[in-house]
């Protein structure tokens, strides 16, 4: 009886453990079906935070593309008058060396256009700063077009001359020596910061486009219709450019009332106290200084090289210009794609290293088209990013309501070297190295740079390479010194 009971019992309790088991089994199947449930409760929440987050990003695209769109209708219509300026100036300069055949003559184009720019840029920055953008470089504009619709007068009536040219250059320098500051802030103030760089490249982009097409369409506009019809592009360019700024594009203005009660000379003072105080600023700029004053002798004595050259001509000109412009063209592309570099300011010092350790002696050297659009590549295709990486550090380290300012004293210190180089470039060809060449009957220079007009051209581009290298060896050790960081500019600002 004890056994039929204890029998019992355990069956009782088999059935009892077996009935927990099931239970907690089941309480295991009802956790394991909550953690899925929450799981893909999860998943569909990331999923919705992931598609928030890449609708916010395609909205903040999409806005940053919307803010940009004054800028790119300034930057496109203002390119294009350019690209009719830039016609003009060559065929003009073709047409006055081909009737001189001095390189001094057509030197004095440039110098005229630049001795104002530097005489006055250090004031006009701080008229700038005090005017309306907008209405400063409209009137600018329109002056421009003036000066150009009587070379056209004077073409017509075939009364044009050099003297002409100098007075109509010297003005349109006036000109541009106002309106380049304005227009300069104005790139600033359209322009959201994280865009820098990228507007840079389009600035570059647009200039090697004009360097490449000029001489192509001026050859082929002066072919078929004569110089009248160049001039007729660039008006039309022109006003172009003139009614989408004056119609489409609304420029904010930065003033303060300290600005507005500054005297003008305290304005200009104020720029240079500026740079006092910011002695990597100063540097890069002297800096370029020099840079362009090897690169103004260069501008002055390439026509006279190459139009010069038995396997020369206009024709070879043109080529070594575009290629010039297709070089600044790859150039800028980079610049649009590569991220931004660690250390700016040596980038600048080493693109220009290259730019002058390549270009100059080729020219020199050189005695095919080849050879010498080889050099045009390798000397300029670095260029838009040295631009580029000056442009980012300039912008993002003056402040907005002192770039006016700044920027006029930077076009005094950086370019006064440039009509001194045309002035020295085409003396030095005409009175110095073409009769040291001439004088040759035998040597080494014979071997090198060859015999007859032109060959003393290429010396002088021989001496300029050397002069070029020293000017980056010297500079790129100062500047060692100093050390710029993106996040300490944006402080400063």
């Amino acid at each position: 009886m004890m056994k039929k009971e204890n029998t019992g019992k355990n069956t009782v309790r088999k059935a009892e453990a077996r009935k927990a088991e099931a239970r907690e089994a089941e309480a295991r199947k009802a956790e394991e079906r909550e953690a899925g449930a929450r799981e893909a409760e999860a998943r569909e929440v990331g999923a919705r935070e992931v598609g928030a987050r890449k609708e916010k990003a395609g909205k903040a695209g999409n806005a940053g593309l919307r803010s940009l769109r004054p800028y790119l209708l300034l930057w496109s219509t203002q390119s294009l008058s350019g690209l009719g300026s830039g016609m003009t100036s060559y065929a003009l300069v073709l047409w006055l060396y081909l009737r001189t055949g001095s390189a001094l003559g057509t030197a004095l184009l440039s110098v005229c256009s630049y001795a104002p720019y530097v005489a006055m840029s250090i004031f006009a920055g701080a008229l700038s700063d005090r005017w309306n953008k907008k209405r400063t470089m409209l009137v600018c504009d329109l002056i421009a077009a003036l000066s150009t619709v009587v070379v056209f007068g004077l073409i017509r009536t075939d009364l044009l001359a050099a003297g002409h040219l100098y007075v109509l250059n010297a003005l349109n320098g006036l000109m541009n020596t106002i309106q380049q500051p304005a227009g300069e802030v104005a790139a600033t103030l359209l322009t959201p910061k994280e865009y820098y760089q990228r507007t840079s490249g389009l600035r570059s982009f647009s200039q090697s486009l004009t360097s490449i097409l000029t001489p192509v369409l001026a050859t082929a506009v002066f072919a078929s219709g004569g110089i009248e019809a160049v001039v007729a592009v660039d008006l039309a360019t022109f006003a172009l450019a003139f009614l989408a700024l004056l119609l489409f594009i609304d420029i904010p203005e930065e003033k303060g009332e300290k600005q507005a009660q500054e005297k003008l000379l305290a304005s200009a003072k104020a720029g240079l106290a500026w740079l006092k105080h910011n002695p990597l600023i100063l540097t890069l700029i002297l800096f370029l200084a020099a840079i362009n004053l090897v690169a103004s002798m260069y501008d002055a004595a390439l026509p006279a090289m190459l139009l010069s050259r038995p396997n020369g001509g206009e024709t070879v000109l043109g080529i070594v210009n575009t290629s010039v412009g297709i070089a600044t063209l790859l150039g800028s592309v980079l610049v649009t794609l590569l991220p931004a570099p660690k250390n700016r300011v040596r980038v600048i010092c080493l693109t220009l290293f290259i730019s002058m350790s390549t270009e100059n002696f080729l020219l020199a050297l050189g005695r095919t088209p080849l050879v010498w659009c080889i050099g045009a590549v390798l000397g300029w295709i670095v260029i838009p990013l040295m631009n580029a990486n000056m442009d980012v550090i300039f912008r993002s380290s003056i402040p907005v309501d002192m770039q006016g300012r700044v920027y006029s004293c930077r076009n005094t210190l950086q370019f006064f070297t440039i009509p001194a180089g045309f002035l020295a470039g085409g003396f030095l060809v005409d009175r110095v190295f073409e009769p040291l060449m001439a004088a040759q009957t035998d040597g080494d220079l014979l071997i090198l740079f060859g015999s007859g007009k032109g060959s003393g051209a290429a010396l002088l581009f021989f001496v300029i390479g050397v002069v070029g290298v020293l000017i980056c060896m010297f500079f790129s050790k100062r500047l060692r010194s100093y050390e710029w960081h993106e996040t300490e500019a944006d402080e400063a600002r």
